[in-house]
């Protein structure tokens, strides 16, 4: 039996490692089939976000309805937002280097943690805050037939975007349902888009209730209450987006079936006696770090264990291609049964 403290153990643990920089390079380029659904989400969102954002705030200076200001402001943050996650897109493909030998993966969650501050921040904040100064200080909208026409064309470009970007995340989600693909989404660029599409069109019905009804019951309040509820929505949206942005941030195993199917490939070697345990790490949408504990056969030479590493990393690499790099660790399974048993202990205690 091999111990990670034997020569065998050694070899077979660099090996499977990678560790110079050249090696681990190697398998670790973002596929760009795989991102090319979410850039195009991005791209519609952006340029109806920016249309709708310059007609929002022309008929909020026309009519000086508050719930238009604050779905100006709305979707110009919106816009902003696009913006920085096309920005993570295009840094997360960038290629490994010597100062981050596993690519650059984790900036999309980055970018993408912080569009979910700016819906707070700038979104949310100011939109509550001219809903209260409206309140104070009621005045009638005017130029209502403006308000309208450009709240209803703007529901149709927001629904436009919104359905693209659902199709995308239906393609994604596979058979899981809607929140549980929310939930286990490693590609943040395409639920932003589809949560920040939803909240607008929520926003934008809001805007349209308050307007409607300041006018017909000559109520200016309601246009500020609308103008408080569209805060709400983008404050809760926020709350979403940081909650699971944070997650992958921090970082997030890998989807359940990769660590089934790394085992499985370990187990299927004739020099691999006990395939324990993986443990998985996802760097970004397609991008996984995996380690492997595996016990050898002991009458296997360190040559046999090279090659039995090279095997399992090859065939891992042909069956999931976002494996960018795999750390084979020699080990019994008591051995990886105690370090299971601590890892559990440690998230008990969290």
């Amino acid at each position: 039996m091999s111990h990670p403290s034997d020569p065998s153990a050694q070899a077979a643990s660099s090996r499977a490692g990678l560790p110079d920089a050249a090696a681990t390079a190697a398998g670790t380029s973002v596929r760009p089939e795989n991102t090319k659904g979410s850039h195009l989400v991005v791209y519609v969102a952006l340029a109806g976000n920016l249309a709708i954002a310059v007609a929002k705030f022309i008929a909020a200076g026309i009519s000086g309805s508050s719930a238009m200001l604050s779905e100006g402001v709305h979707s110009l943050v919106d816009t902003v937002n696009e913006v920085l996650l096309l920005h993570g897109l295009r840094r997360a493909a960038r290629a490994p280097t010597p100062t981050h030998p596993f690519g650059y993966g984790r900036e999309l969650y980055f970018w993408s943690f912080i569009v979910a501050l700016l819906v707070f921040a700038m979104g949310a904040g100011v939109s509550l805050y001219e809903g209260i100064v409206h309140l104070r200080h009621p005045e009638p909208a005017k130029n209502h037939l403006i308000a309208y026409g450009v709240l209803g064309v703007s529901i149709v470009f927001e629904g436009i975007s919104w359905v693209v970007a659902l199709r995308e995340f239906r393609a994604k989600k596979g058979r899981m349902g809607y929140f549980e693909a929310f939930r286990k989404s490693k590609d943040p660029s395409t639920f932003t888009v589809l949560l920040e599409d939803s909240a607008a069109l929520i926003g934008l019905f809001m805007a349209l209730l308050g307007l409607a009804g300041a006018h017909l019951l000559d109520m200016p309040q309601l246009d500020g209450i609308a103008s408080i509820g569209i805060a709400g929505v983008l404050a809760f949206t926020a709350f979403l987006l940081a909650r699971e942005t944070k997650g992958l941030l921090i970082g997030e195993p890998a989807h359940a079936h990769v660590s089934a199917s790394l085992l499985r490939i370990a187990a299927s070697d004739p020099d691999v006696r006990a395939a324990n345990g993986v443990l998985t790490m996802q760097m970004g949408p397609n991008q996984v770090v995996a380690a492997l504990s595996a016990e050898f056969e002991d009458t296997r030479s360190t040559p046999e264990i090279e090659a039995c590493v090279a095997r399992i990393e090859a065939a891992a690499k042909r069956q999931h291609p976002e494996i960018t790099a795999l750390f084979v660790k020699p080990q019994t399974p008591e051995t990886w049964r105690a370090r299971r048993t601590q890892i559990e202990r440690g998230a008990q205690a969290d």
